[in-house]
């Protein structure tokens, strides 16, 4: 089975249907932001700084400069010195949406048009709620910007695709400072979280992980004399599969989701994986939506 090439990437003919899977499934859920504070330009959320909206914060005493209007006259009446009324800054969210197309996001048709549509329903998301998106993509050492825009065409032409394998270098991401970064990726690197995390992170960013998976990965059905392929590096390797070697694999691959969910834990960050067989909508009201990486609109 070779490697996937540019063809395997979703042809003119398919994209608008991963697209319309992913708006629809915008129409009932949204990324989870009501419960953060951002920092951003002017719009409709909730900010971390201090601004002019209706929302009071708290009082602070007059200097000269300061706009009359907001005088607490009332505070004035009972202490004789002028009284600032703050509010609170409203914002419109920064959001960076960062593709991980690697080999083994791509390998599997149902993993990739998975990728594709939570891609369309997180810009989708961003778009209703206003805020300012960058899109990314990232395999090992190269690391792209792409326009929003990219995920509203009728065809998204593939993106560059780094032959080498390894983890991918998320400090070559120019990350917007601030803002909501949405990482969609299978996380099957060989490496320890830690590093991706902490870069994700920096800052000052909030950090959601939204994992594809596929049954398959999860729970293998393989037995026999089998021709194992790595996916990242093409290399075959002949193997006998028995059910020692199958429950082997299978707790591994769970050591490894369990040291990226602690890891996640120790950085605050939000980590729900996404099955890749069911319908869109319905992967998101699983897991993503328990743990809050998604919202229902309000």
């Amino acid at each position: 089975m070779p490697a996937p090439a540019i063809s395997d990437w979703p042809d003119a003919e398919a994209f608008p249907a991963l697209r319309r899977e992913g708006r629809a499934a915008s129409a009932h859920l949204r990324l989870s932001m009501q419960q953060r504070t951002w920092r951003g330009s002017i719009g409709n959320w909730a900010g971390a700084g201090i601004g002019s909206s209706i929302d009071f914060q708290d009082h602070r005493p007059y200097v000269p400069g300061d706009d009359p209007r907001h005088i607490d006259w009332a505070a004035y009446a009972r202490s004789g010195n002028y009284i600032m009324k703050l509010y609170r800054e409203e914002v419109s969210p920064r959001v960076d949406l960062i593709l991980d197309v690697s080999r083994s996001m791509l390998w599997e048709e149902a993993k990739r048009n998975r990728l594709l549509e939570l891609a369309c329903f997180c810009a989708e998301s961003a778009a209703a709620t206003g805020s300012s998106l960058r899109l990314h993509t990232v395999c090992g050492e190269a690391a792209h910007l792409f326009s929003p825009d990219t995920l509203a065409r009728e065809f998204w032409p593939p993106p560059p695709i780094e032959s080498a394998p390894g983890p991918p270098r998320l400090e070559r991401l120019h990350l917007q400072n601030g803002s909501l970064r949405i990482f969609l990726s299978d996380l099957l690197y060989d490496t320890p979280p830690a590093g991706l995390l902490r870069i994700l992170a920096g800052g000052k960013g909030r950090v959601t992980v939204l994992a594809p998976y596929l049954r398959l990965e999860e729970q293998p059905d393989w037995h026999g004399n089998l021709e194992l392929i790595d996916c990242e590096s093409g290399f075959r390797r002949r193997q006998r599969v028995d059910t020692g070697l199958l429950e082997k694999y299978r707790a591994a691959y769970r050591r490894h989701l369990e040291q990226w969910e602690d890891t996640a834990r120790r950085y605050a960050v939000l980590l729900a994986r996404v099955p890749c067989e069911p319908a869109l909508l319905n992967s998101l009201q699983g897991e993503p939506f328990a743990k809050g990486a998604v919202e229902p609109w309000a």
